[in-house]
């Protein structure tokens, strides 16, 4: 078996997570958050779709981790992604997590905007 050390060129994954938190990049984060290719931003939730909206540019896809389990996303939200041109993807959170990493490691443009389990 060959194993290959995992990069993260340009910005940190993912490291844990857990009630209300995040490790990202060694940092603990408390509550909902928006993970890009270049930055990470605090997140309001499913109906703040204005901070991911006004970073659109950088995405071309945008995992949605809802909790614990998948959950539907408002309307609006799911509506305004689809006019920005985003491909969305719901999953629960620990989900939304490892495939950001696996995805962020071979230098996609991807995002990730979390909600605590």
């Amino acid at each position: 078996m060959r194993l290959t050390e995992i990069t993260y060129d340009t910005a940190p994954p993912v490291d844990g997570y857990g009630p209300g938190f995040f490790r990202i990049g060694g940092e603990v984060v408390e509550g909902s958050v928006l993970l890009l290719p270049t930055e990470r931003f605090a997140w309001d939730g499913l109906n703040d779709r204005d901070t991911i909206l006004s970073r659109a540019s950088l995405l071309d896809v945008l995992f949605i981790g809802t909790g614990p389990e998948i959950t539907q996303i408002p309307k609006a939200l799911r509506d305004a992604l689809d006019e920005a041109e985003i491909g969305v993807e719901l999953m629960a959170t620990p989900t939304a997590c490892r495939t950001y990493n696996v995805l962020l490691s071979e230098g996609r443009r991807i995002g990730a905007a979390l909600i605590p389990v």
